[in-house]
């Protein structure tokens, strides 16, 4: 009788590494890209005073998300 173990996924080699590279560094800047869209629409909300509590102004929010 045989056995398998199946707990190990095989390795992937070329073209299916290659594309499971390039899936994963697409969620990536899908997530990146969503946290600094979800980071600018908090701060936008933020009043002028709350801005200038935590140092920043109404300018600086988009340049806050380029970090």
């Amino acid at each position: 009788m045989a056995a398998f173990d199946t707990t190990q996924p095989a390795a992937a080699t070329g073209s299916a590494r290659r594309i499971g590279l390039m899936f994963t560094h697409a969620v990536s800047a899908f997530s990146a890209w969503n946290d600094t869209r979800i980071t600018r629409k908090s701060l936008s909300a933020l009043t002028d005073r709350e801005l200038d509590d935590i140092g920043l102004g109404r300018g600086d929010i988009d340049g806050m998300s380029r970090f």
